[in-house]
């Protein structure tokens, strides 16, 4: 059965995260049925859903790892999504787009074949000669810091369907409340902590919201193991 389990209860609804980590803080609190249990995996979306997905996994006590997901910006407009596109060969297309803005097949398969080059390098950055956590039968918990659009969040619910999880859970701090209800039909369910109707993105609902680097995600991903191996 789908679920989506939006929250947008005042006050708490208008203040601002501080950063990445306090918003994962809080999505934490919303995904205490999932902590304390053997069964239960959480993906973070590189790069920003890496900060928020650590506190999920360290609040749950869960394992931490990445599921990598490139959007695919508008050709001059690269922070608008016309799709996304995930490990695993999987690409999502925003149809609406594409079609209201006629964008060219070609133009989407330029942009497509930098993007794929850049998931695969990300891929063995972040994960180096370590293969994906095996997930069948499990728990899933995809993290990101927000959704806008949802086509990356979409393109990685689908890329994990492929990998036979007992259940998907999509969770973001911080959602449009069209999207959460949108990405209810890709995950079996999604947790947005806040979908303000004043969304405009996802960057207005933190005070600070500088770019994840690099060097975070391999550190945080780092610690994260070192943390299971050390229980």
């Amino acid at each position: 059965m789908l679920l989506v389990r939006p929250f947008s209860d005042p006050p708490s609804a208008e203040r601002r995260f501080v950063d990445r980590r306090d918003a994962g803080r809080e999505l934490a609190i919303r995904l205490k049925a999932y902590a304390h249990r053997e069964d239960v995996t959480v993906l973070a979306l590189p790069r920003g859903g890496v900060p928020v997905a650590a506190e999920v996994a360290q609040a749950l006590e869960a394992p931490l790892d990445i599921l990598v997901v490139r959007k695919l910006g508008l050709p001059g407009q690269p922070e608008y999504a016309m799709g996304a596109i995930a490990s695993g060969d999987v690409r999502v297309l925003n149809t609406q787009v594409l079609q209201q803005l006629a964008i060219s097949y070609s133009a989407v398969e330029l942009v497509t074949r930098a993007e794929v080059r850049e998931l695969h390098r990300r891929e063995k950055l972040y994960r180096g000669d370590r293969a994906m956590p095996p997930v069948e039968g499990r728990q899933v918990i995809l993290v990101d810091d927000g959704m806008a659009t949802g086509a990356s969040m979409r393109a990685a619910v689908q890329a994990l369907r492929e990998m036979r999880p007992a259940r998907i859970v999509a969770a973001v701090p911080v959602s449009s409340p069209e999207t959460c209800h949108l990405i209810s039909q890709d995950a079996d369910e999604v947790i947005c902590a806040r979908t303000p109707e004043r969304f405009r993105s996802v960057g207005q609902w933190y005070e600070r919201f500088e770019q994840t680097t690099d060097e975070e995600v391999r550190h945080l991903l780092a610690s994260a193991r070192l943390s299971a191996h050390s229980v």
